[in-house]
């Protein structure tokens, strides 16, 4: 099974180019333009190893990084234009598992992130593999990609279960058409609001006893969506 690699990048050229080349050297990729985003799909889906850049809009690589680690032990390589020594000596001493300079060799950049992979190992993955979300009725495990909808078996496609289990993430909460775009889809979708309005629709045919008028995932017009529980 591939690793799974998420990148963290406020530039978007970087990004396309790093997913694109990671994906043709066998990984799994999602990507994030912000911290908050990329926290977001890492809860939603652990990854195996995140990319990170220090100089991010909102909170920064060095804040993420404390949370990447308090909450999913995963291993982490800045990446950053930063030349001073002392984002290295801070990077390092904070945690993080690596550190590479922009710009860089894509060869070089593997080699790190081999090198990384090989000595966290699988372990960090078996130890926070995630638990089953229940939410009233609803019961979402995850790890075996299974969705029961008052005591019913739904087969969801992969898209439309990520869809429900990032809301099932913020159940009682709004989460915006922009927020699920980035966390379902990734940063490159955003700006395109259809696709959500779309696998909504088709999600709310097969998890609602009347699609026409929802009672679990409701739309908040002008805001978002919320998961709402229903029965016990």
């Amino acid at each position: 099974m591939s690793k799974h690699i998420l990148i963290v990048d406020d530039d978007a050229l970087l990004r396309r180019s790093l997913a694109f080349n990671l994906e043709q050297n066998g990984f799994h990729t999602r990507t994030a333009a912000s911290a908050e985003d990329a926290l977001a799909l890492a809860r939603q889906d652990i990854p195996d190893l995140v990319l990170l850049d220090i100089g991010l809009p909102g909170m920064d690589g060095l804040d993420a990084l404390r949370r990447f680690q308090d909450h999913l032990g995963v291993p982490v390589i800045f990446l950053t234009a930063r030349r001073r020594e002392l984002d290295e000596v801070l990077g390092l001493e904070l945690g993080a598992d690596d550190y590479i300079t922009k710009p860089f060799n894509l060869d070089v950049l593997l080699a790190h992130i081999k090198a990384v992979l090989r000595r966290s190992g699988s372990a960090a993955s078996v130890a926070n593999e995630p638990v089953p979300l229940t939410i009233g009725d609803l019961s979402i495990d995850q790890a075996a990609h299974t969705v029961m909808v008052a005591g019913r078996s739904i087969d969801l496609p992969p898209k439309e279960f990520d869809l429900l289990y990032t809301l099932a993430l913020e159940a009682g909460h709004v989460v915006s058409a922009g927020d699920l775009l980035a966390r379902v889809w990734g940063a490159e979708f955003r700006g395109e609001p259809q696709v959500v309005y779309v696998y909504m629709r088709w999600l709310r045919e097969k998890v609602e006893e009347d699609p026409q008028h929802p009672r679990r995932i409701i739309t908040m017009r002008g805001v978002g969506y919320k998961l709402v529980a229903q029965g016990s």
